[in-house]
């Protein structure tokens, strides 16, 4: 780089950066709006978000915060932080019950503060129009915007693994002559906050939050021939910080006793996913994901994540933020190649696990985009293309999703079906469930009550009120004949049959208010039921979102 280009450069950080910072805060402001618009356009109809949201019921609503059950009886799948994070938000805004836009705030928020990361982060490499690029290509991508609006960990495991290498990276700098001193008070305090976003990581998905950045850093300080400075990466008292925050509610698990807990989360829900206690997929199952799941730009990620992984040649033009540009940009690309292959030989694999890559593939696309430029009028036709790109990508996003959120609920509505259940069945009436194949996480937690699961014969079945698939029913109705149908409701798609054994308390007393039903399976038991003053009705439906 000349002296004019250089002097240009310095012009370019000094008299416009009020403008940039305008533009950046722009570029945030279309983040939130991508991930809060209509966020609760569809219903809570997947299972895995259900779960999620019955967590979340059990702190919120119940005060349950380190061990809640799903149904009183299956413990959490993944580590407390997202659902602590929803609970204090609910705590802030004197929110007392779970819904669908405040089960999914925390993910939106999370998603919104990578893109405010990334950004920030980018600002000295990259400049400010380079690290507002990556802001924009972080909002685009429809994979990343798209689980910003799933009330699920994965965001939370996003920002903080995101955040352990861009702090890794604020201590080791491009060049050895700018490394900064361990007395120094920032240094310090940005090796606090490394030990913390590995720990907190942890508390947000399991031990993959430090496996993978972790192994990332020394892949890449091995590589850089600076192995002997991973040690620089943390005090004593910020790797006291890591483990105490990584292990603590583990710790509390096994000094309570919730060895069920334990058991799910490491031996199942960790080593047994790696290792194929839940499956098989195909080695390429990632294929597809990687270069389609935010098209256009993942096609672009892989060639500037090769790119940068190139022995970098030397070059006497390149000034000081290029050379640290091309410094962090590698260790993005090793945590990008290294995590696609962590997760190609893992058994079971998910497109979300894929998630964590996006801010580091953000900068990456704008590091390429920047490097393009410098060569030529045609390069910067190209940033200015990828610009636009970004722009309309954010547009189109925002019509789109939560059209297609929406439209993806198919079959009745959870909501729906389970306020006629409500309104049949007493909070102290017990409700039992018969017959459920598939998890009935999305309709629990539009109960927002447990209803214990009845094993072995459906006759058997204690006092009170059954729901069980019109299916089961008809597979099971002669083994139980004291069982009698007292509503018939539609939910995604399947037909539920709420049963009742004689005695259930207050059922006179709402019989009154009790939705009319209709006839449903057997002419003949139709005719007998038409004495009653219940009978069966169909529910309006609506969409669900599948999972």
């Amino acid at each position: 780089m000349d002296s004019t280009s250089a002097s240009s450069g310095a012009r370019e950080r000094q008299t416009p950066l009020t403008r940039w910072h305008l533009v950046a805060a722009a570029v945030l402001l279309a983040a939130a709006a991508l991930v809060l618009h209509r966020l609760d356009a569809a219903e809570v109809c997947g299972a895995n978000e259900a779960i999620e949201g019955v967590f979340v019921q059990q702190m919120v609503e119940h005060g349950v915060l380190l061990f809640p059950l799903e149904n009183g009886s299956a413990p959490m799948y993944k580590p407390p932080l997202f659902h602590w994070t929803a609970t204090a938000l609910d705590r802030i805004g004197g929110v007392g019950r779970v819904d669908a836009f405040n089960l999914r705030l925390p993910s939106a928020l999370y998603a919104v503060a990578g893109v405010a990361l990334t950004i920030a982060f980018a600002w000295t490499p990259l400049g400010p129009q380079g690290a507002v690029l990556a802001g924009m290509v972080l909002a685009a991508s429809y994979q990343y915007v798209s689980e910003g609006r799933v009330g699920r960990v994965d965001m939370t495991l996003t920002f903080f693994e995101t955040l352990a290498l861009m702090s890794c990276l604020w201590i080791l700098p491009a060049a050895r002559a700018e490394k900064s001193s361990e007395g120094d008070a920032r240094a310090v305090a940005i090796r606090y906050l490394f030990a913390l976003a590995l720990g907190l990581g942890v508390m947000a998905k399991g031990p993959v939050a430090i496996i993978l950045p972790l192994g990332a850093i020394c892949v890449f300080l091995l590589r850089e021939r600076r192995l002997a400075e991973l040690g620089d990466l943390f005090t004593p008292g910020s790797l006291f910080v890591a483990i105490v925050t990584s292990l603590g509610w583990y710790v509390a698990c096994a000094m309570g006793r919730h060895y069920g807990f334990l058991g799910r989360q490491l031996e199942s829900e960790n080593f047994g996913r790696f290792f194929g206690a839940l499956g098989f997929m195909a080695p390429w199952y990632y294929l597809k994901p990687i270069l389609l799941s935010s098209a256009p730009l993942s096609l672009i990620v892989p060639f500037a994540a090769a790119v940068a992984l190139r022995r970098p040649t030397h070059s006497p033009n390149a000034g000081a933020d290029e050379d640290r540009a091309r410094f962090d940009a590698r260790l993005f690309a090793t945590f990008w190649l290294l995590t696609v292959i962590f997760f190609t030989v893992a058994a079971y694999k998910r497109r979300a696990y894929l998630l964590p890559l996006w801010p580091s593939s953000a900068f990456l696309v704008a590091w390429g985009a920047g490097a393009l430029a410098r060569r030529g009028r045609w390069g910067r036709a190209a940033q200015s293309g990828l610009v636009a790109l970004c722009a309309a990508l954010i547009a189109f996003n925002f019509v789109y999703l939560p059209r297609h959120e929406a439209a993806g609920c198919a079959g009745g509505s959870f909501r729906e079906a389970a306020a006629q259940i409500n309104r049949v069945v007493g909070s102290d009436e017990p409700l039992y469930l018969y017959g459920f194949g598939d998890d009935p996480a999305p309709l629990l937690f539009y109960l927002d009550r447990d209803a214990p699961r009845v094993e072995g014969k459906l006759g058997d079945a204690p006092p009170g009120y059954v729901l069980v698939p019109q299916s089961a029913w008809q597979d099971h109705e002669s083994e139980a004949l004291d069982l009698k149908p007292v509503l018939s409701v539609d939910a995604g798609g399947d037909k539920l049959l709420l049963l009742r054994r004689g005695g259930a308390i207050g059922m006179a007393n709402r019989t009154s208010r009790m939705p009319q039903l209709s006839a449903f399976v057997h002419p003949e038991r139709a005719l007998r039921e038409s004495k009653d003053p219940e009978s069966f009705c169909e529910p309006k439906e609506e969409a669900r979102r599948t999972e």
